[in-house]
């Protein structure tokens, strides 16, 4: 079902009047996939002009895309996208900044505690003793990651565990904002092993401090980049202080299309967004920033990779995960973030005089208002 803008309009603004637990009919989920479908697809229409327009666009195994040397592609993303999948280790629950896009804003204050000398580790419980077991028994991962939330809150509990993982020959990266970096902890990180650190610049709107800690760092680990969801704001920053972010040498550029929850879809109301898959929802601005991020990349020949993490791409990262653990063919848990379908969330897009369908037709008989009954 091709389903009008205007009927898919009509439709989502009475869904969107429902209450959050009144079930839908079958005919209105029908109704409600085509006009997901209908944006989806405008929307993946404007991505693929724009990705016509990057003269040396390249394609990791089909999974993601980038412009720059591929020797210089993240390590990290390498062992996400084609590797054992990413392998998460969780310990710190603060944060010392509350980004608006953060999947945990408005509750970075009560974040579940790990556990005192515990550690998070394929979503059980280790203390650093347990790791070598750990390696003896699992098979080991191609790579590992240090997320949730600001790892450098407590940095001095990670050298021990980073060590570890080094020694076992395992690639390790680790995400930060940047703000708590001294060369104290960084040296000592770089020592221990670690492999990548990844700035979230956007988190600090490209704060100088967080800059210059980019430089120290660089010093001391072997590969530093950037990692951060595209919002205009990180575009308009990064441009107002690229040369002094270049001046840093570092190696690559994580373009995260943003994604939305409960949590922070409130800080974007009032913006185009569409659904990938039935599962994100992403303001249409993310990728299409990211894209044309990319060609200015490639344009000005950057020393660096730029990389289109994208819903994409994340949809690729789970399907490479669960087929390395055995699952079944298409087996994926990647899924929607909400418990019904934010129908207001989308009433932007489909207002928006500048979005268009790429194909319409009218409603078939019994999906009109009119024809409600004939549904019973």
């Amino acid at each position: 079902m091709k389903i009008s803008k205007k009927d898919a309009l009509m439709w989502f603004n009475f869904f969107a009047q429902l209450p959050d637990d009144e079930p839908l009919m079958n005919y209105q989920q029908e109704i409600v996939y085509a006009v997901l479908s209908q944006i989806e697809l405008a929307e993946e229409a404007r991505q693929q002009k724009l990705m016509s327009e990057i003269k040396n666009l390249k394609s990791l195994a089909g999974r993601t895309y980038f412009v720059g040397k591929e020797e210089n592609f993240p390590a990290g993303c390498r062992s996400c996208l084609t590797g054992t999948g990413l392998s998460a280790i969780r310990k710190t629950n603060k944060c010392n900044i509350q980004c608006k896009f953060c999947y945990n804003y408005g509750e970075l204050n009560c974040i579940p505690p790990i556990g005192e000398g515990m550690w998070e580790i394929g979503g059980s419980k280790y203390r650093v003793e347990d790791i070598d077991l750990l390696l003896s028994v699992c098979n080991k991962p191609t790579g590992i990651s240090y997320v949730y939330l600001e790892p450098f809150m407590e940095i001095e509990k990670y050298y021990k565990v980073v060590k570890k993982f080094s020694a076992a020959g395992i690639h390790q990266h680790m995400y930060t904002n940047g703000l708590n970096c001294t060369e104290e902890n960084l040296k000592a990180l770089g020592e221990a092993g670690l492999d990548e650190l990844r700035f979230n610049l956007g988190g600090t709107n490209c704060a100088d401090k967080v800059i210059e800690n980019m430089a120290i760092a660089k010093k001391y680990i072997p590969r530093i980049g950037i990692e951060t969801p595209m919002t205009p704001d990180f575009f308009e920053q990064f441009f107002q202080k690229k040369e002094k972010i270049f001046a840093i040498g570092f190696d690559f550029i994580n373009c995260a299309e943003l994604h939305l929850n409960r949590n922070n879809i409130g800080n974007y109301e009032g913006e185009p967004m569409y659904m990938a898959r039935h599962g994100y929802v992403s303001p249409i601005w993310s990728r299409e920033l990211t894209l044309k991020f990319m060609k200015i990349a490639d344009e000005e020949q950057w020393p660096i990779v730029v990389h289109d993490c994208s819903n994409r791409t994340k949809f690729a990262r789970d399907l490479n995960l669960r087929a390395k653990e055995g699952g079944w063919f298409g087996a994926s848990n990647y899924g929607c973030e909400f418990d019904t379908t934010p129908y207001e969330a989308f009433l932007p897009t489909l207002e928006d005089p500048d979005f268009h369908f790429v194909e319409e037709e009218e409603l078939p008989e019994g999906y009109r208002p009119g024809d409600v009954s004939l549904m019973f």
